[in-house]
């Protein structure tokens, strides 16, 4: 009786229903986890991410099990109606809103040209990804990861091609993490020794009138131009004007702290949960992955051109290393062109010059998913 109840109880367990797509999983979130607490890559998203991940691929949990009749859904299957329903990166573009000081780009308009033209890996991706015979819902989600912006990536991935999610979001956040790996080569590769020396001017004072004005400017005359936009640019615009009004200093906190943590644990661990095994393993999702980086790479190469293009109109007043920070990982890749600039010439500083790109990329990122969402959403 007693060997009866070990063997059933052996028979229950998830050990018996390990699939080897199982255990390839498990190390691969062990290792992402490795990443983000070792390493401290993007750890607030890698982290719930990978988490997601290894219990997903826990066999037997039902954590990610939809309802049916009278069977309740798994704990992550509830948390992930908010990734596919939209809420979740909405409510992390108000949050960053309410962090994102968009002075430097109000002072230096030109930035926008560079945010603009480091969005030039999602039409370089969304074009070899339809040459290798994606859809072009397919190839529009793909082609997202190059704005290097994870909540407009799983915004749009889940309007026109929710089947490819797991893959195109762990891309698009594991390439964010990895920027101060990935980008410098490109930068070094594009630049001379002579502008990366670049010293920039101080930005002009931008009043308190144009900061508040901004993000009422730039709300309507987006969402006028691209209704679709409405949840990422309106949730955007409504944090920064929380920050910058000065009067909701509460409401302001609030989505700068707790509230943008809370989404940021429940999308890094329902995303993560959809990579299973079974699903994930396939050349086509590691063709999918190889994608985002060309994406990644080819924007990064879009800005830092813009810059170059920019260095040479101004006779050298702007360093072309801010151009790189026009992809949208705020404040990472402007960090990066920072610690560039500092290595070309000791006591440079380029920070507060690339956030300007930096911010122009959020909103560049989230424009060029509105045009995607336009041309081929349902």
């Amino acid at each position: 009786m007693f060997i009866d109840s070990l063997i059933k109880l052996w028979n229950d367990s998830g050990f018996v229903a390990l699939t080897w797509q199982s255990l390839v999983m498990i190390i691969i979130a062990c290792v992402l986890v490795y990443l983000a607490i070792v390493k401290k890559f993007e750890p607030l998203l890698l982290l719930p991410i990978a988490f997601g991940m290894l219990l997903a691929n826990l066999p037997l949990t039902g954590l990610m099990a939809g309802a049916s009749g009278s069977e309740p859904g798994g704990l992550l299957y509830y948390l992930y109606q908010g990734v596919k329903l939209g809420i979740y990166p909405s409510l992390i573009f108000l949050g960053i809103g309410a962090m994102t000081d968009f002075g430097p780009l109000i002072a230096r308009p030109s930035s926008l040209l560079i945010g603009a033209g480091a969005q030039f890996g999602i039409a370089a991706a969304f074009l070899i990804a339809i040459a290798l015979n994606f859809t072009p819902q397919e190839a529009a989600s793909i082609g997202i990861i190059g704005g290097a912006d994870g909540p407009t990536a799983i915004y749009l991935t889940t309007r026109l091609a929710p089947h490819l999610l797991a893959p195109i979001a762990v891309a698009a956040y594991s390439y964010m993490a990895l920027i101060p790996l990935i980008q410098p080569p490109i930068m070094r590769l594009l630049t001379t020794k002579k502008e990366r020396q670049i010293k920039m001017e101080q930005v002009r004072t931008v009043s308190k009138l144009e900061k508040i004005c901004f993000p009422i400017v730039v709300s309507i005359l987006s969402i006028l131009l691209l209704p679709s936009v409405a949840p990422l640019i309106g949730m955007l615009m409504l944090g920064n004007l929380f920050r910058e009004s000065g009067v909701v200093e509460r409401l302001s906190e609030t989505v700068q702290n707790a509230l943008i943590n809370i989404v940021t644990i429940f999308l890094g661990v329902t995303v993560g949960a959809t990579a299973v095994g079974s699903e994930f393993l396939k050349p086509r999702t590691l063709m999918i992955i190889g994608l985002g980086l060309t994406a990644f790479m080819f924007s990064t190469v879009g800005g830092l051109l813009i810059g170059k293009l920019l260095c040479w109109v101004t006779k050298g007043k702007i360093n072309p290393l801010i151009g790189s920070a026009g992809v949208s990982a705020v404040p990472m890749a402007a960090r990066v062109s920072q610690i560039e600039g500092q290595k070309a010439r000791p006591g440079n500083y380029l920070l507060m010059h690339a956030m300007g790109p930096n911010v122009a990329g959020v909103i560049g990122s989230a424009v060029a998913a509105g045009i995607l969402l336009s041309l081929f959403g349902k």
